[in-house]
């Protein structure tokens, strides 16, 4: 399960990241309830506006994003992203503390951040597969999922109680402190341990990441599914929080619905670490367990029966997520692999834009269990599109060894051949059987 810990480069990597997501996740729940309690009046259209905001620049810059992941070396960009990040936070939190705060000010930094993260997300993503072998990639991907929930577990409910004693200014200065984690890591990691790497071709930029994506049905199959999901299923910030103003609870009592939340995230995480490579029918199954979580959860009477159903809803959604990633960084060309990941980071982020603010809209017109009910209904869906593209891709058979059981034929890891030493050469004579050639015969 944690075999990626044997490289040094990943135990840093894996620390650093660690405590910049625990201040990341108190600095998101920050956000979500300044915009939503501070700035307006409890208006979840307005923080659909506000993630749609953040999460829309992955999407309209995925051709630059992508082409820079390829191009230039991944922890260079990280230690600019990053640094971006760390002052951007300190600009949030100086509004906030002066007072001076407003909704548009709010809009103008959630598209910093969001320009921010387009290069950040598909250069981070990648640069685990600069770090492991690509044997280990896939449980590299399941950890750094681990690392992500694990900080969600501790961020949200931090953040929460940090609102209530101190003030939301506050939570962002402490983010913008566990910047410096993610900084040291990166300036820790020892460059002559990177696994060399393709780097992508002046030529081609975006259009070859999705040629190359058209060409393979897995992967379509494997994008249409996040994106659904994405779209309508991934709005936990505007679910959760207007969850938590239905049953009379406030910042602290959101911030524990979205730490509960990673307890079942943080377990799908360390399950898909135990997998020795990534399944489409995983991904497939994980869909339909999240379309069925999330409409239980929907008819949940109280808070602590919702908060339990979260978590099943929860271990879903990172298992789908995961396998996704693990899947699309270990079956993808090395040369193309940042703009396929910049393509998948674009579905994955790039597709709250569309539907935050529709769930925004059902929540302020009808109510946020309906709102949670769409977004189970797109993972009943993407569950239904799967299946359907396993038996119509001929990968679904019956098992040669039993009567009853099916099998799926999976994409085989890419095989790589590996540079050989420089002492494996010397300038000594083989000694070989000579190649006799017989004359022929006169005509």
């Amino acid at each position: 399960m944690f075999r990626s810990f044997s490289n040094v480069n990943y135990r840093v990597w894996f620390l650093g990241a660690l405590v910049s997501n625990i201040g990341g996740w108190m600095q998101a729940t920050a956000q979500d309830w300044v915009v939503l309690t501070e700035l307006t009046d409890n208006d979840a259209t307005a923080m659909g506006i506000t993630m749609a905001l953040q999460f829309g620049p992955p999407l309209v810059l995925v051709s630059l994003t992508g082409w820079v992941a390829d191009r230039f070396e991944r922890r260079t960009v990280l230690l600019v992203t990053q640094t971006t990040l760390l002052l951007l936070a300190l600009g949030v939190a100086a509004l906030l503390l002066t007072g001076v705060m407003t909704l548009p000010l709010m809009f103008v930094f959630a598209l910093a951040f969001g320009i921010t993260n387009a290069f950040d997300a598909p250069a981070r993503q990648a640069f685990v597969s600069d770090m492991v072998s690509l044997e280990d990639t896939s449980n590299a991907v399941a950890l750094n999922s681990a690392s992500f929930n694990m900080a969600r577990l501790i961020g949200p409910a931090v953040g929460g109680l940090l609102i209530v004693a101190i003030g939301s200014g506050w939570v962002f200065v402490a983010n913008a402190v566990t910047f410096l984690a993610m900084l040291i890591a990166l300036l820790l990691i020892r460059r002559d341990q990177l696994v060399p790497r393709t780097k992508g071709g002046r030529n081609g930029g975006l259009a070859a990441g999705f040629l190359y994506v058209m060409r393979r049905s897995d992967l379509k199959v494997v994008f249409v599914i996040v994106f659904l999901i994405g779209a309508f299923g991934m709005n936990f910030p505007i679910f959760a929080s207007t969850m938590a103003l239905e049953f009379g609870r406030g910042a602290d009592g959101y911030g524990l619905l979205s730490s509960v939340l990673a307890i079942g995230s943080l377990a799908g995480a360390l399950l898909a670490a135990r997998r020795d490579r990534a399944r489409v029918r995983v991904l497939v199954i994980a869909a339909g367990g999240f379309g069925v979580a999330s409409l239980v959860s929907a008819m949940m009477p109280s808070y602590w029966a919702y908060a339990f159903v979260l978590m099943f809803s929860g271990f879903s959604i990172v298992t789908l997520l995961t396998t996704a990633n693990g899947y699309v960084q270990t079956t993808t060309d090395a040369a193309l692999r940042g703009r396929v990941l910049a393509l998948y980071m674009a579905v994955v982020m790039g597709s709250t834009p569309i539907g935050a603010p529709i769930a925004g809209w059902i929540v302020d017109t009808f109510s946020a269990r309906t709102a949670i009910v769409v977004g189970g209904a797109a993972g009943l869906l993407a569950c239904a599109i799967g299946v359907t593209w396993m038996l119509w891709s001929g990968r679904l058979h019956r098992r040669e060894d039993t009567r009853f059981l099916l099998t799926l034929d999976e994409t085989r890891p890419m095989s790589v051949v590996r540079a050989m030493e420089p002492t494996a050469f010397d300038d000594h004579v083989v000694a070989t059987t000579p190649i006799r050639t017989e004359p022929k015969d006169a005509e």
